[in-house]
């Protein structure tokens, strides 16, 4: 029986108008689905892992807040670096040949991780760990493009989303478990490992089909016109600053933040804090759970991504002012209501790549991806440079996190301030609508 990735059908091609010619069979699409989930998952974990082991940083190698944000912002400097080349070669090689060869430069960085002997050194190689998963994501929502309907892309979308919220749980909880068996260095190894079996299984699952070609001659040079369409399109324009700073920052607070809050802030130690992280990412789970189930039912009521992300963003702000507030009283549920409010704009993602051909996918999800993560990095390191600088002119360290955590939380109550101007600029209709006519 030949595996499910050599099956063609079809699902190849794109019609005219830049849609699926036909959505996958059933089989084949939980096929792709599964192998692109199991290495986003390693993907996930290496991203948020430096919030548990913060900790162990600070201890062993004495980081300071701006050097902790610089060695967890270092994974998507790498990342964001690669977002642009990466959404060509998507359109150009298709989504399992690149995601294989950047894969390979994962295993490599989690390898010199391990070997690391000193802080360049675990710098050099996170940023190659964010070089090597930056298509993790990318190239199966390229691939869900190429061949799902538009309601199945967003329940797609939303549960890679809720693997990798799997992935970032199991950087918390089980981790701080198996640290006294492998230590940091065993677990960047094992990691390897695990990343080098996972890249069998998209060899042996995903299709190595060429990416949709634009059938009309008018289109190709749209097609071929790199990014300026995208960067110039008025639906890309409209959400940016909210990848930037909402979503950006969401990833960043999830990734490290919220546990140096937990332990410096509220006063827990690293055990209870790797728990608080647990429930954090369950709850994260489960909101892109139901969004994957719901998304589907919603967009035949007529609510679009933008109109929700429009309704649901105040209270995100407002619960985040709140923690902000109560400072050292700040729980962990707070933190977890927040993440799940603010999850809403992970709508925003494949809503940009529907509003171009499928000839354009790659280059507009991973140009929309290069905002959000580049946004993760300057806000990780930003952060922790706010708060030494906070320390420094003579605050105690609950107040330097309060303040430099309002000034995260004033940006993000302006981008979406942004989305909203955007939305009603033309006579009241949404960005995106706006944008098709």
């Amino acid at each position: 029986m030949s595996p499910p990735g050599r099956q063609r059908g079809e699902s190849r091609g794109a019609t005219q108008d830049g849609t699926p010619a036909g959505q996958a069979p059933l089989r084949l699409a939980l096929a792709i689905f599964l192998a692109f989930a199991s290495v986003y998952f390693f993907s996930a974990l290496l991203r948020a892992v430096t919030a548990t082991l913060a900790p162990v940083f600070s201890a062993e190698l004495g980081l300071a807040a701006g050097q902790l944000g610089l060695l967890a912002g270092a994974y998507f400097l790498g990342f964001a670096a690669m977002q642009l080349p990466l959404g060509s070669a998507l359109d150009r090689w298709g989504p399992r040949r690149v995601l294989l060869v950047f894969l390979s430069a994962a295993v490599l960085g989690c390898v010199a991780f391990a070997a690391a002997a000193s802080l360049t050194h675990l710098l050099l190689a996170r940023l190659l760990i964010g070089v090597g998963v930056s298509a993790c994501l990318m190239a199966p929502l390229t691939c869900f493009r190429h061949h799902f309907s538009p309601g199945a892309q967003l329940r797609a979308n939303s549960w890679m989303l809720m693997t990798g919220s799997l992935g970032m749980l199991a950087s918390t909880v089980p981790v701080q478990w198996l640290l006294p068996a492998l230590g940091w260095r065993g677990l960047f190894v094992a990691v390897a490992l695990c990343l080098a079996v996972a890249m069998v299984g998209v060899a042996w699952l995903v299709p190595a089909d060429a990416p949709a070609r634009p059938a009309a001659s008018g289109q190709a040079p749209q097609a071929d016109g790199g990014y300026q369409a995208v960067f110039r399109h008025p639906a890309f324009l409209a959400v940016a600053p909210l990848g930037f700073f909402a979503y950006g920052g969401l990833i960043a607070m999830q990734s490290l933040w919220i546990g140096p809050w937990l332990t410096q802030v509220g006063g827990r130690t690293a055990e209870q804090a790797a728990q608080g992280l647990f429930l954090v990412n369950l709850s994260m789970l489960l909101a892109f759970l139901c969004w994957g189930l719901v998304m589907p039912v919603l967009i035949r009521a007529g609510w679009a991504g933008e109109r929700l992300i429009a309704r649901v963003w105040p209270l995100g702000v407002l619960l985040l002012g709140v923690i902000v507030w109560q400072g050292q009283h700040a729980g962990v549920w707070l933190w977890a209501l927040w993440c799940v409010c603010t999850s809403v704009v992970s709508l925003a993602q494949p809503a940009v790549a529907q509003v171009f051909p499928a000839a354009l996918a790659g280059r507009a999800l991973s140009a929309f991806n290069l905002v959000i993560f580049s946004g993760v990095f300057v806000l990780q390191w930003g952060i922790g440079l706010a708060i030494d600088a906070l320390r420094a002119a003579g605050l105690d360290p609950v107040h330097a996190y309060q303040v430099a955590f309002a000034g995260f939380a004033a940006t993000c109550a302006l981008s979406f301030l942004w989305l909203n101007a955007w939305r009603w600029r033309r006579r009241g209709a949404p960005a995106w609508q706006a944008a098709h006519g």
